[in-house]
């Protein structure tokens, strides 16, 4: 068990797996080579945010197999490869600075969570 403290009080408690599904922050990052392919997958997929001088797209994703399999299947879908596939899940790092950091609300300690 782990306790994240924020001014003197628990902000939250829990197993490691179990802070990180607290915040938001997980990403699925698709970069190419090929400026056409990049294009065509920014059609193909929703909620990207576009780094149009990395030739690289992000989209929201908690990285299970399902959401990757999705995205996956749609690009394939439109003939569309990746020249690179990374996929960031929030970290405790990610989960302190969330819940300890300028204008964080923190959370109320869970009792008894497993």
């Amino acid at each position: 068990r782990i306790a994240v403290l924020s001014d003197g009080r628990i902000a939250a408690q829990g197993t490691a797996d179990e802070l990180k599904r607290l915040i938001p922050g997980g990403h699925v990052r698709l970069r190419f080579e090929d400026p056409r392919g990049y294009e065509a997958a920014a059609t193909a997929l929703r909620d990207v945010t576009r780094d149009d001088d990395a030739l690289a797209l992000q989209l929201p994703s908690d990285g299970s197999q399902r959401e990757l399999r999705a995205i996956l299947d749609r690009l394939d879908a439109a003939g569309i490869e990746a020249d690179e596939l990374t996929v960031h899940t929030p970290d405790l790092d990610d989960v302190f600075f969330a819940l300890t950091g300028p204008g964080s609300v923190p959370h109320q300690p869970k009792e008894n969570v497993r």
